[in-house]
């Protein structure tokens, strides 16, 4: 699509040009139209146009004026020039000044048409062409960032590029520092989620050529010229109320040191997690830290002793006590690392006693594998304290349920050795010493099935024992298993198993005989 200006200054003419263009099928978005140079000029500021038809001679501003004037200000327009026979003179002069082609007054539809559509055709290519030359050029400096973050995070590259690439850059490289940046902005915020805010940031510091954008994730890395004060990174940031963590290198000489200096930029990016105060981290921020340590192993295994206890606020006291930021800052951040590795171990053995119980419940120990998938350490350590207290809750059950099934068990062993005496919920919970409705509740839980149904199933499975295999009365063997009166025992009977006592007796002694004539058979 395209926007086309007409300018003449007769009305007829400017008419009769505007109701051809819209009948020829070319993409044109907008027609415009003015009465001579000065209209037109002002036109030209305020639209983009892309094809210009004007007349040579005109008043207050002729044609050839007017291509001057939009040259001289840098407005970017084609021209197609109307003239008569006498003004060939004025359309050499405006073909001269970058005319696409004229058209002799009267304009033939046909000229018009071919004119316009080979104005159109080169605007076309010319677009396509930039695009083009824009996408090669976006490529290639693609390709030169990669080139270097490949090579500042280790790998080998020549003499010669190294050269190269210096010239880029020449005054950046002679004095840079490494910046290593993360935005840690919340989604509330203007700009969130990307890094483009920071990198304005640091365009406004440096300019334009005072830093090189090195990588975007996962975290922002710029070369920034080490003229500069430290301090204006961090003081633009928080201007633009971009919230990030950020580390600065000393100053380095040539490309040869990037490597070295992407190394460092990372130690102290790992460090910002033992100071968030500080607005930028800076190599002599770390320079009175002790090198030599010991893991507070004896402290670690007091705090998972308790595991199994109700008391879990203990637990998260003693952890905050084992992670507190004074110890924490006394020594390098790879003491942090390691504290968290052995509390993430002993989380595991522990979490490995437990696992066949578990069924389909787990704890969540790969999310406390690196403490830097964390905004800070105040992140890591709650979550450390979560999969803590759910591995506490796992053991507590663990426990109780270990001492229950004991009470379960022998709750059981009476009910088998008592079935034929009067016998209910209250003596059996009373002879295992639990609580009436809690002793309920777990026998149901464990066991599958309520008290009275279990205590009836063991009754009547005896008594279906006693009438296959003895010659007693149905009435003896009720109150042999336990029931007051034969009418409840024959119906308890009948309800589970469909049949009277007598009938059940008859079938399994028939089953029994018809059985033992077919082994005589076999013989």
């Amino acid at each position: 699509m395209f926007n086309v200006l007409i300018v003449d200054d007769q009305k007829q003419i400017r008419d009769g040009l505007q109701a051809m263009l819209r009948q020829f099928p070319l993409p044109i978005d907008g027609l415009h139209s003015a009465a001579n140079g000065l209209e037109a000029l002002e036109l030209l500021r305020r639209q983009r146009i892309q094809l210009v038809i004007t007349d040579i001679r005109m008043p207050d501003m002729d044609g050839l004026t007017l291509m001057e004037r939009t040259r001289e200000e840098g407005i970017k327009v084609d021209y197609l020039i109307l003239s008569g026979y006498g003004d060939f003179a004025y359309a050499q002069r405006a073909i001269a000044l970058g005319a696409k082609g004229y058209l002799l007054k009267p304009v033939k539809r046909d000229d018009l048409r071919a004119a316009v559509e080979s104005a159109w055709e080169e605007i076309r290519a010319r677009k396509e062409l930039s695009l083009s030359m824009k996408h090669a050029s976006r490529r290639a400096r693609e390709t030169d960032r990669k080139e270097l973050r490949l090579f500042m995070q280790g790998a080998a590259s020549d003499e010669d590029w190294m050269v190269r690439t210096e010239q880029n850059h020449p005054e950046l490289w002679r004095s840079y520092r490494l910046v290593l940046l993360r935005e840690e902005r919340r989604a509330s915020q203007p700009g969130a989620g990307d890094s483009q805010g920071a990198e304005n940031a640091a365009c406004q510091v440096y300019g334009k050529h005072g830093c090189l954008i090195l990588q975007r994730q996962p975290q922002l890395v710029i070369a920034v010229k080490a003229d500069i004060d430290p301090g204006a990174l961090p003081a633009a940031l928080q201007s633009s109320q971009i919230e990030a963590a950020l580390a600065m290198t000393d100053p380095r000489q040539g490309l040869k040191e990037l490597p070295g200096a992407y190394a460092q930029a990372l130690e102290l990016y790992r460090h910002s997690y033992l100071f968030p105060e500080l607005s930028c981290l800076l190599p002599s921020h770390l320079e009175r830290l002790d090198s030599q340590w010991q893991l507070p192993y004896e402290e670690l295994y007091a705090l998972f002793q308790q595991l199994g206890t109700s008391n879990g606020g203990r637990i998260a006291q003693d952890l905050s006590a084992l992670f507190r930021k004074e110890a924490l800052r006394r020594y390098p951040i790879r003491y942090t690392i390691q504290l968290c590795r052995a509390a993430v171990q002993m989380l595991e053995e522990y979490e490995r006693v437990i696992r066949p119980y578990l069924g389909e419940e787990a704890l969540d120990i790969e999310c406390l594998r690196n403490l830097f998938d964390y905004p800070g350490i105040r992140d890591y350590i709650q979550a450390l304290q979560r999969q803590l207290l759910r591995l506490n809750q796992f053991y507590y059950e663990y426990k109780c349920s270990y001492r229950h099934s004991q009470d379960l068990n022998e709750a059981i062993r009476f009910i088998h050795e008592n079935y034929h005496r009067p016998l209910d919920l209250a003596m059996v919970s009373n002879h295992v010493s639990l609580n009436y409705a809690y002793f309920s509740n777990l026998f149901k839980k464990n066991v599958g099935k309520g008290f009275a149904e279990y205590l009836r199933d063991v009754r009547l499975d005896k008594a279906r024992r006693l009438l296959a295999e003895t010659d007693y009365k149905i009435v003896e063997i009720a109150s042999m298993v336990g029931y007051e009166n034969y009418k409840s025992f024959t119906r308890a009977f009948r309800d589970a198993t469909d049949l009277q006592p007598t009938e059940y007796r008859e079938r399994t002694r028939r089953r029994e005989e018809s059985e033992e004539e077919a082994r005589g058979t076999a013989l």
